[in-house]
């Protein structure tokens, strides 16, 4: 069933404002009632990696969590309490141990400050700031989590310098400073900037964020507050065996979570690893050159030529290239890209291409998606692409559309795929997860 450009453009203004409900999950401390979109630095725009285009794009990073009613205040406040007393996991020689919250987001622990403070962080490959709670924040969000109090570091050297980042939903502010972050056991950063927020806003309130701060793992050309990021310091003091770091994300909770392995990797995978070139110099980009749907030889990433056809905000080249970068991010739920290639994939395998609601007992006798990225097919399983909330016994697919000219490789494609990154070489490895 092919679908008319004046099709797809209603769905790409009515998919916008359609909400996908969830259900609540008293087994994990994240509330589903309905869902919002988070985007991490994505309102500020970047050039298109400041090489092809005088154009821009914003970078959209996206959380799928629950509202937070004010109704349910005291749930929250116990929450706090909980999220403020609870053990950290332990930081092991090399390793960041991820903790999985309902294939969401990800967390993990760091130490900022000498004795190290501790905080739980999402490591976010989709950006490149290290910030977490300030102790002079007046923001829920920051009474509800842990905060950084640097009267109590003998190495914290405090600065002049402001930060702000505006989110799609949400913003933070805070003072940048400089201090020791521990990394994992043996990864000890001795000058790293930070920033701790003086004000938060109700994106990152629990229960919706359990998390403390992020974490980014993306080049310095693409920090807020012309800061050196986290990645480059390791390089720079020399802090790594080998220049790179490996990724694992499990899907579901039951499964031991995920784990960030710095200065080196998974060698088991070695002889598996497809390696692709990274797209400029802000985050983890590369090139998306089509999707395909089984075996059949149709390319569903066309999406570029209608948008072109509907927008005079940028030319049609500009256009064009941007729409065909895929960033590779753990900061975000979902798969996101444009409205018109998403909705013909979904009305291909009989998706309802608002909803992304599929019978579940089509999931059988569906075929796998390949994504050609970087010049390398990639592809994606039923059971990956397809989510089976067996709570409400409802299908969807795990892909959303946004208005950006990007596509952003989310949660369920890393789940599916060991990923590791060559800080020095600006190289993507990926292989299939075992």
């Amino acid at each position: 069933m092919k679908l008319t450009p004046i099709a797809l453009f209603a769905i790409l203004q009515l998919a916008a404002s359609a909400a996908v409900k969830l259900e609540d999950d008293d087994a994990v401390d994240v509330d589903s009632d309905d869902w919002s979109v988070i985007g991490q630095t994505g309102a500020k725009n970047h050039l298109t990696y400041g090489e092809e285009t005088q154009g821009g794009f914003t970078i959209p990073l996206y959380l799928k969590n629950g509202l937070d009613p004010e109704s349910k205040r005291k749930r929250r406040l116990e929450r706090s309490r909980r999220m403020k007393n609870f053990a950290e996991k332990p930081l092991s020689n090399n390793n960041a141990i991820l903790t999985n919250v309902k294939d969401y987001y990800y967390y993990g622990y760091i130490g900022i400050g000498n004795p190290p403070q501790k905080f739980s962080v999402v490591f976010d490959t989709g950006s490149s700031n290290i910030w977490v709670p300030g102790d002079m924040c007046p923001s829920s969000a920051c009474n509800e989590h842990r905060r950084f109090n640097q009267s109590q570091s003998t190495t914290f050297l405090a600065s002049t310098q402001k930060i702000q980042i505006q989110y799609g939903t949400g913003f933070i502010a805070g003072d940048i400073g400089v201090d020791t972050v521990q990394v994992a056991g043996s990864l000890v950063l001795q000058n790293q900037s930070f920033a701790a927020t003086s004000l938060e806003d109700k994106t990152f309130e629990l229960p919706r964020s359990q998390f403390d701060g992020l974490f980014g793992l993306g080049f310095t050309g693409g920090a807020e507050g012309n800061v050196r990021s986290p990645i480059d310091t390791m390089l720079e003091e020399n802090k790594l065996k080998e220049p790179l770091f490996g990724i694992k994300l499990f899907r579901g909770s039951q499964r031991g979570n995920g784990e960030i392995t710095f200065g080196t990797y998974d060698k088991s995978y070695s002889g598996q690893l497809d390696w692709i070139d990274v797209y400029g110099n802000i985050f983890w980009a590369t090139t998306m050159e089509g999707i395909f749907y089984g075996d059949e030889p149709q390319n569903y990433l066309y999406g570029a030529d209608k948008i072109n056809a509907e927008s005079g905000s940028l030319t049609p080249q500009e256009k064009a290239r941007a729409s065909r970068k895929a960033l590779l991010d753990t900061g975000s739920s979902l798969i996101y890209g444009d409205p018109f290639s998403l909705a013909a994939m979904s009305t291909r395998i009989g998706a309802n291409p608002l909803s992304g609601e599929i019978p579940c007992s089509a999931v059988a006798s569906l075929k796998p998606f390949h994504f050609v990225i970087g010049g390398k097919r990639f592809s994606m399983k039923p059971e990956e692409y397809i989510f089976h909330d067996p709570a409400t016994g409802i299908c969807e697919v795990q892909w959303m559309p946004v208005s950006e000219y990007l596509w952003v490789m989310g949660i369920p494609f890393l789940q599916s795929h060991y990923t590791v990154y060559n800080i020095k070489d600006h190289r993507i490895g990926l292989a299939r997860m075992k």
